[in-house]
């Protein structure tokens, strides 16, 4: 059957509704067939005899029904601009943009940078719409101004709540309801008295000036968090190494991370915090609630976390990008099974501590190339009165690169 060329129309629509669209928008809309959308946007159009689908849980339900609509005209209506945080995105993973009209609306950013009087390229945006509240946690920092897409009216507090537990008490909260529209309100307040909050409606989005209080622990996106910022039984790539490691495997957004003995999880979760859109996955036969506990207080929730023994776990696993062995070289078929997983132009990289493991390393490195360093690290502590180094165990790190 073929179809009609753009015959999936996606139109952003603010609080304003109809009124605030451009003629060749009503258009649209006053010609498609069916009608998609919330039942909010739906409600700004009159009645008639049109077919109309309002969006259902789980949405692919929905999704699956418009692409089986193929051929008829259908208008989608969406919050703003459709492609930032919006239902355009997830139409385009399933429909192609040759079959597909967007026209959006200025977006919820940009209404709020507008009132606040914000450069919208010095901001940081995010949703927490359906979206864990701990995504916030790697935004975090001093001086940061934040954007962010409510989930409801309990979000505000939520938010106040986090930036209260590190210790940024100090920030500037402003929360913005019904932006754009007749009943839009702006309420602005410091965190730290956030326990006098009014009642919000559940369409607002939140700006934060972040200020931290003098105590603040500050947590860089950079690599080699301090050790104590994990939860850990001793089994942790300590800081140092860890910076040298994520420096080996040099993550770029959107790459995946295999993270293969993944111990309490930190290289999964420094890769993820280097960028928005990394992704990792952790493979750890015995340690899955420390790596759990520590993606969500480091703003990863999204980690994959696999329980364990490899390489049979890895069976059907999405090609990664990179692959660190933290550990277990030794165990049979392990790198076999990575090295032949892994994307050409993929970077492996394996650290081990013992004799034995040096010698697998050196194996590998002799077949498939790559380069071997022995990383030393002492730290300063006390004996007695006096400063002294204590070295910390070797660690032997191969990196290569597949063909």
């Amino acid at each position: 059957m073929t179809c009609n060329k753009n015959w999936l129309t996606v139109i952003g629509i603010g609080e304003d509704g109809l009124s605030g669209l451009s003629s060749a928008a009503r258009s649209l809309i006053d010609n498609a067939e069916i009608l998609v959308g919330g039942d909010r946007h739906l409600a700004m159009l009159p009645d008639d005899m049109r077919s109309r689908l309002v969006w259902t849980s789980p949405i692919d339900e929905t999704i699956q029904k418009i692409t089986s609509y193929r051929g008829k005209s259908v208008c989608v209506l969406a919050s703003g601009d459709p492609l930032w945080f919006g239902i355009g995105t997830t139409l385009l993973k399933k429909i192609p943009i040759e079959e597909i009209s967007i026209i959006p609306s200025p977006s919820t950013f940009s209404l709020i940078c507008a009132r606040l009087g914000w450069s919208l390229n010095e901001v940081e945006t995010l949703s927490l719409c359906g979206r864990p509240a701990s995504l916030l946690q790697t935004y975090i920092y001093p001086k940061a101004k934040l954007l962010i897409l409510s989930s409801g009216k309990e979000t505000p507090k939520i938010v106040a709540e986090m930036l209260c537990d590190r210790n940024f008490s100090n920030s500037k909260i402003t929360i913005l309801e019904h932006l754009n529209g007749t009943k839009e309100r702006i309420v602005s307040t410091v965190v730290n008295r956030s326990q006098n909050f009014p009642e919000f409606a559940d369409l607002n989005a939140i700006a934060v000036e972040c200020i931290p209080n003098s105590d603040a622990k500050i947590l860089s996106r950079m690599t080699g968090l301090p050790d104590d910022a994990y939860h850990h039984d001793g089994q942790l790539t300590k800081r140092e190494v860890r910076a040298i490691t994520l420096s080996a495997l040099a993550p770029n957004a959107g790459e995946l991370l295999w993270d293969v003995g993944a111990g309490c999880g930190s290289i999964g979760i420094e890769w993820m915090r280097s960028h928005p859109r990394c992704q990792a996955i952790a493979i750890e036969k015995s340690r899955t609630h420390f790596i759990a506990e520590n993606a969500i207080s480091l703003g990863t929730p999204n980690l994959k976390i696999i329980e364990g023994k490899a390489p049979e776990v890895l069976q059907g696993l999405p090609t990664p990008d990179a692959i660190f062995i933290g550990g277990g070289v030794n165990i049979p078929d392990l790198f076999e099974t990575c090295w032949e997983s892994l994307r050409s132009q993929g970077r492996l990289v394996a650290n081990v501590v013992t004799l034995e493991g040096e010698q697998k390393l050196f194996q590998w490195q002799q077949k498939y190339g790559g380069t071997l360093i022995q990383i030393s690290i002492s730290r300063a502590e006390a004996i007695g009165s006096f400063l002294g180094w204590k070295p910390m165990r070797p660690v032997t790190q191969w990196k290569t690169l597949k063909p």
